[in-house]
């Protein structure tokens, strides 16, 4: 017991927001230290069954997503909130965690994940055993609604209901909280991956153009919206024409990019229709009051905020820098450790 205490004293406690688009990496008392895609890129034996060589993590290795030689792959080792590839996400943490540690990495931190809600016992036991085998000390796992609600500093220890709607890139989180418990939880999986093969599918259909999906993150991100625009933008793509085979370039407008996205915009308001529909009636009044509160990359997108607030007919709002509000909350929770085992129900 001594002996883990010097260990902890020594060692940097760390929060790991494990997205399946990005990885953030908090340490205590140093807040967000990395913030990098996960995406793993590997080379493969040409020959033989050995185990594949890591030549790059994280925005490196995105970079070379679609680009590569046929014996370099670059791997996105979680899928939908959970673990696809259980061996690349134990060396994607081990990176991640030698890399905060520099040269104390035989240090091992007590680390605490957010999961997607709703996660099985299976698939939580292969979370906390992929951090314990990239070197972990201890590890704690919460819920991302229960994260987001507290990076996104609501008084979630309070006997007042608050609603969090974290769209990350595999999982859409919907959590109703109150009295430091999630009351309601919904989890699906529609999120940031589907709008970006959205608008690579609408380009493919309308356009027989074919885009990567990198490209169609991209045009999200810079011309996407969820409602229409004063003015609309626009973005040149480029990619390779269906029809001729040759490469090509096209405009697309943010009426586009609406109308390509606007399916699963609506799968989203109606997961959260659908919670409001279990709340009881006191928290329900509480939630008329506070509003809902969105974080997450996907609360980005242009006036996402407004196109919720019309179609649940309640105040919805951006929490503050919304990409990082899971990481932080994973952060506040290090920071006191009998909240940390309330919230995780760790012992």
């Amino acid at each position: 017991m001594i002996l883990d205490q010097l260990i902890g004293f020594f060692s940097s406690d760390m929060g790991i927001d494990l997205g399946t688009a990005n990885t953030l990496v908090l340490v205590k008392d140093k807040g967000i230290v990395i913030n990098e895609p996960s995406v793993v890129a590997v080379e493969r034996e040409r020959y033989g069954g050995g185990k594949a060589k890591i030549l790059a993590v994280g925005k490196e290795a995105k970079e070379m997503v679609g680009k590569t030689p046929g014996n370099i792959e670059a791997i996105r080792p979680m899928k939908d909130g959970v673990i696809a590839d259980f061996d690349m996400t134990e060396r994607m943490i081990r990176y991640f965690i030698e890399k905060t540690h520099r040269r104390k990495s035989f240090l091992r931190p007590r680390i605490i994940i957010s999961v997607p809600y709703g996660l099985t016992q299976v698939e939580r036991k292969a979370v906390r055993e992929s951090a314990l085998s990239a070197g972990a000390r201890e590890v704690f796992l919460i819920e991302e609604p229960m994260a987001a609600a507290i990076g996104a500093n609501l008084p979630i220890q309070e006997p007042k209901g608050n609603l969090v709607v974290d769209i990350g890139g595999g999982t859409t989180e919907i959590g109703v909280i109150s009295l430091g418990g999630l009351v309601i939880s919904k989890s699906i999986r529609t999120a940031g991956d589907k709008l970006d093969m959205s608008i690579v599918n609408y380009v493919k259909e309308k356009y027989n153009l074919v885009i990567g999906e990198r490209t169609g993150e991209e045009v999200k991100i810079n011309i996407g919206s969820a409602v229409q625009l004063p003015k609309d933008l626009s973005m040149v793509v480029k990619g390779r024409d269906q029809v001729t085979g040759l490469l090509n370039r096209v405009e697309l407008t943010s009426e586009d990019v609406r109308e390509a996205m606007k399916e699963y915009l609506k799968e989203i308001a109606d997961a959260l229709k659908m919670v409001l529909e279990m709340m009881p009636p006191d928290l329900a009044s509480d939630i008329v009051e506070n509003g809902i509160v969105l974080t997450g990359g996907g609360a980005l997108i242009r006036g996402l905020d407004k196109y919720l607030s019309e179609t649940v007919r309640l105040p919805v709002y951006v929490a503050d820098e919304p990409l990082l509000a899971v990481a932080k909350g994973t952060g506040r929770a290090l920071e006191e450790i009998s909240l940390l085992q309330q919230l995780t129900n760790e012992e």
